[in-house]
């Protein structure tokens, strides 16, 4: 078992919607928009990146900690909006068969590797790449920037978005092809608001995946699945740096509405406790 931080459930869902709520904290790390003035190039991804994911960061189990710390019995759907098709195949699911056929990883692709506890490595492969590792079952993400816009450009982001995701995929792996965006906030209302730059999360939008599982017990997702998630960032009043994952899946073939769930990190000041491990069907 891991040595994985542990906040009350209370605690960590407080923090969480405090996260979600407002600008985050510490804008212009790693850039803060800046780059490209007016009529020039818009900044890389690293140069605009209003945050600085960087870093080693470590879960916090603050919520449904039963299904995340210890794989639930077979049979254990609770809250997964499943198809019946899907509850046909997590019925069958036997962990012999997936360690025969060398599919330990069916519980480590992009569409759940994020919900469990794990360790991540987040670093800038290039000024418009980010990669992030975990230690839990050893996999590495990479997530693609399109040309990065000029801050506030929303247009131009959508547009890049599109040309990136049509783009001809490649063969589908456990981590899919993962299109990464500075994504601005709904500007705040009220007096001044004309005044007040909107903050900006990270989104990213996952597709070409391998099938796998949302749960360790078999509970399918398909290979058509699209994961969408959003990276938020902010400072608790101690100096404790935690970043909220919001992890969405849609998928008509196995889940009868988005699957919507919340990860959070804390980061963590060196690598003493990075443990990669090998996937495992069991464990």
């Amino acid at each position: 078992m891991k040595n994985v931080l542990f906040l009350c459930a209370t605690v960590g869902l407080a923090a969480t919607l405090v996260g979600m709520q407002g600008p985050a904290q510490a804008q212009g790390r790693g850039g803060g928009g800046g780059g490209g003035g007016r009529g020039g190039p818009p900044p890389t991804a690293k140069a605009g990146a209003p945050f600085d994911p960087t870093g080693y960061w470590v879960s916090l189990i603050t919520n449904s900690w039963r299904v995340r710390m210890v794989p639930p019995p077979a049979g254990d759907y609770s809250s997964i909006p499943m198809t019946d098709a899907a509850k046909k195949l997590a019925d069958a699911w036997d962990p012999a068969k997936d360690e025969a056929a060398k599919l330990e990883c069916k519980y480590y692709g992009a569409a759940s590797i994020m919900w469990q506890p794990t360790r991540l490595h987040i670093t800038w492969q290039d000024d418009q790449t980010l990669k992030v590792e975990t230690d839990a079952g050893t996999q590495t993400r990479v997530l693609r920037f399109a040309n990065a816009p000029a801050a506030g450009n929303a247009t131009a982001a959508v547009a890049n978005v599109a040309a990136t995701t049509t783009a001809a995929p490649g063969p589908r792996s456990w981590q899919g092809d993962s299109v990464a965006l500075w994504e601005a906030r709904r500007a705040p209302a009220g007096r001044g608001a004309a005044n007040d730059t909107p903050g900006r999360y990270l989104k990213v939008t996952t597709t070409n995946m391998l099938a796998g599982y949302l749960r360790k017990n078999g509970i399918p997702y398909s290979e058509n699945a699209v994961l969408t998630e959003y990276y938020d960032y902010f400072q608790d009043p101690d100096g404790t740096t935690i970043m909220n994952v919001t992890i969405a899946v849609d998928d008509p073939q196995f889940l009868n509405q988005r699957y919507v769930v919340v990860a959070n990190f804390q980061k963590e000041p060196n690598a003493s406790k990075w443990d990669p491990s090998p996937c495992s069907a069991r464990w």
